[in-house]
């Protein structure tokens, strides 16, 4: 009998097939808040990176530590104009720059995002492993920790701009726009909300060494005086509205460095080392050592090379500390002229800048210091503390370093200093100065007795004449302060009988050698700025 075939099978059915939905079409108003999504992903990756900082260290953030590399880069050109131009608010102004360059980055890669999240995310990695580099190559990197506030902080930051590029997109591209966005700004407001937080958190709290800085500032106790300042003579300072006075408060005195951070050192934990060459052995110091040597107090004028003739970056402060060239003695350090091998000493700061001073000058008699007060009080940290150089009668740049940990002793041949490669002189006795602080240029007065006032300065060769000129008159001669000190600077004070009309004041010195300042007006670059100070004032006729 014959077999019947079998049934066919019955196939099986497919499922039925999902008509793809076209993508959104993109708006510029997506593009645009894509943009504010990406700078909103930027802030809570820098909040991330200063909280991370907290544990670490603050200098360790990405805004500082490519602050730092960028001042490093910089020209030396540049950087002057910037003091020119900003003042001791320079550091805020770069600041301000990176975190504007950091947004309109974090703005471009939200817009990336909404073609390439990868693209963009890859983007966002990228600008934290440039912060993490710039943090563990600076001088003043002790740690392979100093990459996580940069790289931590990114993560963060490509996390929320996935999150908030998800947000503007939609779950669906059928879900309606306008619900997409809301949920995208609802998003983008708790993010900065919580950014704005933990940024306030991560300032307030502070890190660990920071804290334990502050405690020690605040427990130290200056000690009195062995060799105590003599007191301010009357007549130093003179009775003229709008002069400087003659003590700087700490509040006011000028800074110039190139920390973005200020550095903030405990001084339990503190040390200064001395090595090189001529010195016997290698040597280390803490502040508790310093305090139980003889200390000594001196009024010091400090100015800086980047000063412009009749600038403001000058100073006059009372300094508290301990002779620097005993202490180099004992560490067997003798001056080129006595058969010592080292012409140069260079300081170095905890931040990694370097500051190299002529053994010679700090070994000559004057009264270079390792000080840890000032007026009275512990060094500011904006000036130092625990413990600086001040060494009377050079510029700051090569002799008055701040937040010292080691001196080499070295020669010129041999190294450079931080600021020397950059096309400053290597040696820079400070120049003669002068300056008028009254009348301000341009200002007015009435006919009458003008008091036409300033202050002059040639630390360590001290001010013996001060002359005045009025438009193109004789030099007259000003009644001059009581000189403090040769390494201090000295007020003086013409009395004008003012005539009606515009005039041109001009003021010259004449430091203790008999030198008279020059009329050569050169700029600040290679070793400091020469030339007079001349305002223009008008003078208006009396009334009545």
């Amino acid at each position: 009998m014959a077999s019947s075939a079998p049934p066919p099978r019955p196939r099986p059915e497919r499922p039925p097939q999902r008509t793809p939905q076209p993508a959104r079409e993109l708006t510029p108003t997506d593009r645009l808040l894509a943009a504010l999504g990406g700078i909103v992903a930027g802030f809570g990756g820098l909040a991330v990176a200063a909280l991370v900082g907290v544990p670490v260290r603050p200098e360790a953030g990405p805004v500082p530590a490519v602050g730092d590399a960028v001042v490093d880069q910089t020209p030396a050109g540049v950087k002057e104009w910037a003091i020119r131009t900003f003042g001791e608010s320079d550091k805020a102004v770069l600041e301000f720059g990176i975190l504007v360059l950091l947004g309109a980055l974090a703005a471009a890669l939200g817009v990336l995002a909404l073609r390439s999240r990868a693209a963009a995310l890859a983007g966002v990695i990228g600008l934290g492993a440039v912060g993490a580099l710039a943090a563990v190559t600076r001088p003043d990197s002790d740690s392979a920790a100093d990459v996580l506030p940069s790289l931590l902080g990114a993560a963060a930051a490509a996390a929320l701009l996935y999150v908030l590029t998800g947000r503007l997109l939609g779950p669906s591209p059928s879900l309606d726009a306008g619900a997409a966005r809301r949920g995208f700004l609802l998003t983008a407001a708790g993010v900065a909300a919580g950014a704005a937080g933990a940024t306030v958190l991560a300032r307030s709290v502070g890190s660990t060494r920071s804290q334990h800085a502050t405690a020690s500032r605040n427990a130290l106790r200056l000690p009195r005086p062995a060799s105590a300042a003599p007191a301010v003579p009357p007549g130093a300072q003179l009775p003229v509205e709008g002069i400087s006075p003659f003590v700087t408060p700490n509040r006011d005195f000028y800074r110039v460095d190139t920390a973005l951070v200020v550095p903030r050192v405990d001084a339990d934990t503190w040390r200064l080392r001395v090595h090189g060459s001529g010195v016997t052995g290698e040597w280390s110091f803490t502040l508790a050592d310093l305090l139980r040597r003889e200390v000594i107090e001196r009024d010091i004028t400090l100015a800086c090379v980047s000063n412009e003739v009749g600038g403001s970056l000058v100073g006059n402060a009372r300094w508290l500390g301990v002779r620097l060239a005993d202490l180099l003695r004992e560490c067997g350090v003798r001056p080129p002229s006595a058969g010592g091998p080292a012409d140069q000493l260079v300081a170095r700061s905890v931040d990694g800048m370097t500051i190299g001073t002529p053994v010679e000058t700090v070994l000559d008699g004057r009264d270079a210091l390792l000080a840890f007060g000032m007026n009275g009080e512990p060094l500011p940290f904006a000036h130092g503390f625990p413990v600086r150089m001040v060494v009377p009668g050079l510029y700051g740049y090569v002799s008055a370093c701040k937040w010292i940990s080691s001196i080499e002793l070295t020669t010129f041949a041999a190294y450079d200093a931080y600021w020397v490669p950059r096309g400053w002189a290597a040696q820079a006795p400070v120049k003669t100065q002068s300056r008028i602080d009254t009348p301000r240029a341009f200002g007015h007065a009435t006919a009458g007795q003008v008091a036409v006032a300033g202050v002059a300065w040639a630390q360590h060769r001290g001010i013996s004449r001060v002359q005045v000129r009025v438009d193109d008159g004789p030099w007259q001669d000003a009644e001059l302060g009581a000189e403090d000190s040769t390494d201090t600077w000295r007020q003086w004070l013409l009395r004008w009988q003012a005539t009606p009309g515009r005039h041109t004041l001009t003021v010259r010195a004449t430091d203790g050698t008999g030198a008279v300042q020059t009329e050569q007006r050169t700029g600040t670059m290679p070793d400091g700025a020469t030339g007079l100070h001349t305002v223009t004032v008008t003078v208006d006729a009396a009334s009545g």
